[in-house]
């Protein structure tokens, strides 16, 4: 019986650990500036995590095999290993804290380094259960939002709550569709308005909680143009599931054309 049950733990380890190794699984092909250096690390981690995945995992088929119950032998206590407990403690410590000095870096970039000062700005605002995207046009200046002023019936800028009263807001456009253009950084300014939310784009890497109360800036690169899935990545509610969408990158003139007809839509209005 310890035998074959040696087998059966060797063998769902092997097969589970080759669905990796073929990556048969797999995040969507990288679009972005940044998704070399997560790659990178993403491969970095499994290999490492894998390795100590397959050693526990063979040794527990040894184990159950070398010390399977010949005999009905009586239990014995034991009190274990000080000295292998501190070794495989300290082992730990160092491929955890190891993995996030080398994560750190690919981390930070997109939230603490800043985007270029011709970078494309985009509010992204998260509400159940839909998406916003907010332009704040040729002078560049975002409005204010007052929560007073939300309402969903007003349309896009409505739900937003954009403060009409404010100058800075004449041209501001809301969409519920995101567009940027390639090879230009696109920095990104994160809202919710009323539970968690988080922002989750496959194909660019980039991933972050969108906080009440809160505006968390960050920045991602596209590289090539196409069409690229969004989605909440944050359980929010029963309508969670209808939270997601399409990012389109295009070219920089596909962009300004783009921006114009709706800010000429705008002032048709």
């Amino acid at each position: 019986m310890g035998l074959a049950l040696l087998f059966v733990i060797w063998l769902i380890t092997l097969a589970s650990s080759w669905f990796f190794f073929a990556k048969t699984w797999w995040m969507p092909v990288g679009a972005s500036a940044a998704a070399a250096g997560i790659d990178r690390q993403f491969a970095i981690t499994y290999a490492l995590m894998g390795i100590v995945f397959l050693a526990a995992q063979l040794a527990l088929g040894l184990f159950v095999w070398k010390y399977r119950d010949k005999q009905a032998l009586k239990a014995h206590y034991s009190h274990g290993d000080t000295g292998l407990e501190m070794i495989w403690t300290v082992l730990t410590a160092i491929l955890f804290i190891g993995l996030n000095l080398a994560g750190a870096k690919a981390w930070s970039e997109q939230r603490f380094q800043p985007a270029a000062a011709d970078a494309t700005k985009v509010e992204v605002t998260g509400v159940q259960f839909a998406w916003y995207f907010r332009y704040p046009g040729p002078d560049g200046k975002f409005a204010k939002v007052n929560p007073a002023d939300i309402d969903a019936s007003a349309g896009n800028e409505g739900a937003v709550g954009v403060d009409t009263t404010d100058p800075a807001g004449k041209d501001d456009i809301v969409v519920g569709t995101m567009v940027v253009p390639v090879n230009r950084d696109v920095e990104v300014l994160l809202r919710a308005q009323d539970v968690i939310h988080s922002f989750y784009l496959p194909a660019m890497r980039f991933k972050q909680d969108a906080v009440p109360g809160l505006i968390i800036p960050m920045h991602f690169r596209p590289l090539a143009i196409g069409d690229y899935e969004f989605a909440c990545a944050e359980l929010c509610g029963l309508g969670h599931y209808k939270m997601h969408g399409i990012m389109r990158v295009v070219s920089q003139q596909d962009y300004d054309k783009w921006l114009a007809e709706r800010e000429a839509e705008k002032a048709a209005q």
